[in-house]
């Protein structure tokens, strides 16, 4: 008689946490991956990939936000079209084997370029929550009677998180405090600078100043 066929080992995962990570040269955030193994043969490995992404239709705006979200979404009587999911960034780790469930930490970086449609949008927000959507995927590495055995993670594995709008702006304020970025031409980038030299000015920003005053006036 032989004995019960083993059961493929099958995972499943779940977004604990977003944190900031506090002593990263660049802007990172952290998230905290929970993993479970459901199945006979234990872990050797989990080479993990996710897809992160964002899901503007899953909370409300206030008119303030609405405004900024204007470059990105159109007028709010046009919301039901033009708000879809869109890809915030990949990232990858590499699990340890293990038994059971495991955690993992998954590097979030983090861009305050204003070219870069997520910067906009999260931006625009004063509060509130932000609804990500985690898409797993990657390869999986078990060991058991039969000896190693090399798996792909379904393309169903997903958990969503709703990340407070605070933990970005602390980060921002951390890593860029009361400064933003803009990316401009170099023929621009000439043409401020000459203006900047002949009123005189002291930066860029004075520059921006000048030249926003002088639109209002006229």
């Amino acid at each position: 008689m032989t004995g019960p066929t083993p059961q493929a080992t099958e995972l499943t995962f779940a977004v604990l946490e977003v944190s900031p990570e506090p002593y990263a040269v660049t802007p990172i955030l952290t998230a905290r991956i929970g993993v479970a193994a459901i199945g006979d043969d234990p872990v050797h490995a989990l080479a993990l990939r996710c897809q992160v992404r964002i899901e503007p239709m899953r909370r409300g705006y206030r008119d303030d936000e609405a405004t900024g979200l204007l470059d990105l979404f159109g007028p709010r009587e046009r919301w039901n079209t033009t708000q879809r999911t869109f890809l915030w960034q990949h990232a990858t780790a590499m699990v340890p084997g293990f038994t059971g469930t495991t955690q993992v930490g998954l590097a979030l970086e983090c861009t305050y370029d204003f070219e870069v449609a997520a910067a906009k949008y999260l931006h625009a927000l004063r509060g509130g929550t932000i609804p990500l959507q985690f898409l797993f995927s990657g390869t999986v590495f078990t060991r058991g009677s039969r000896g190693f055995a090399v798996t792909q993670v379904p393309w169903d594995r997903e958990d969503r998180f709703d990340m407070p709008v605070a933990i970005w702006q602390n980060l921002v304020a951390q890593h860029f405090p009361n400064t933003g970025w803009l990316r401009l031409r170099h023929d621009t980038l000439t043409d401020l600078a000459a203006y900047k030299s002949r009123h005189g000015l002291l930066s860029f920003d004075e520059t921006i100043t000048s030249l926003l005053s002088r639109q209002e006036i006229s």
